[in-house]
């Protein structure tokens, strides 16, 4: 296939988002903040390890009140779930790009830079130990590799279920509702791990804050229950609510788009 060839492709990417996002302004890279918290912050990781007790609090429940005869099974996300992409966020803030890459994200994923998200080793060995099946859902496009991927870096971090019984990735889509259907028929699902809504229910995947959030607001008596949720800060379906679309291009008209959505409900100061 012709074209650029991947780095010099992120490149050439990257310096297009750049163009107007000079040296002095890079000090207030909206990514800043986010990624400063999720790299660093203690509670991050209190965060992280308390989604996993939850998880770990329901496989426990389900093992003691078995209602079906079907084996027991836990459906993750990976990439902020299971997986934690510290170093490309990083990398994105040390280089002053201040929206999310698709290029450079593709040329970092082959890498096995990432590190286990606080707490997932733990549990996942749990789940090995009790016998409950781990299904690995993502979303990821790196061409025809893609699976090869993130099946390598489940196996690179020694995590259980790292084969290809365990795991789907979707390329052409986001929406995960086939697997977990498909999962649902043939094992009794007691958890799903995710750090975007999308990963529980494809009703999340609007275009409008307020019709999201009052999603939210009618399923919230899942959330600690069936649906675990991870903190996230930089990207997701919460994005496309703002933007109308997942991965918006880094441009001046979408900063101030962000900027908008930040001041929502903003005082006044009278």
């Amino acid at each position: 296939m012709g074209g650029l060839s991947l780095p010099l492709a992120a490149e050439v990417q990257s310096e297009i988002a750049r163009e107007s996002f000079t040296e002095d302004s890079s000090l207030t890279n909206p990514l800043l903040w986010a990624v400063a918290w999720a790299n660093t912050s203690a509670e991050f990781g209190a965060l992280c390890h308390q989604a996993y007790n939850l998880a770990k609090l329901r496989v426990e429940l389900a093992l003691e009140k078995r209602s079906s005869e079907k084996p027991l099974a836990v459906i993750t996300d990976i990439d902020h779930t299971v997986v934690h992409s510290a170093s490309y966020w990083a990398y994105l803030v040390e280089q002053g790009v201040d929206f999310f890459d698709d290029a450079l994200w593709d040329e970092w994923i082959p890498k096995n830079l990432m590190t286990p998200v606080p707490g997932a080793t733990e549990f996942l060995a749990f789940c090995e130990e009790q016998a409950v099946e781990v299904f690995y859902v993502t979303n990821r496009d790196q061409g025809e590799e893609t699976f090869d991927y993130a099946l390598r870096q489940l196996q690179y971090l020694d995590l259980p279920f790292a084969d290809a019984d365990h795991l789907t990735v979707y390329r052409e889509t986001s929406d995960k509702s086939s697997s977990r259907e498909a999962i649902g028929k043939s094992h009794e699902v007691v958890a799903l791990l995710g750090d975007n809504l999308n990963d529980y229910k494809r009703d999340y995947y609007v275009k409008d804050i307020d019709e999201r959030y009052a999603l939210m607001e009618r399923d919230r008596e899942d959330f600690g229950e069936t649906f675990i949720l991870f903190p996230n800060p930089t990207d997701g379906h919460w994005v496309r609510a703002i933007f109308g679309e997942s991965e918006p291009a880094a441009t001046d008209e979408n900063r101030q788009v962000l900027m908008r959505a930040s001041a929502r409900g903003a005082w006044d100061g009278i």
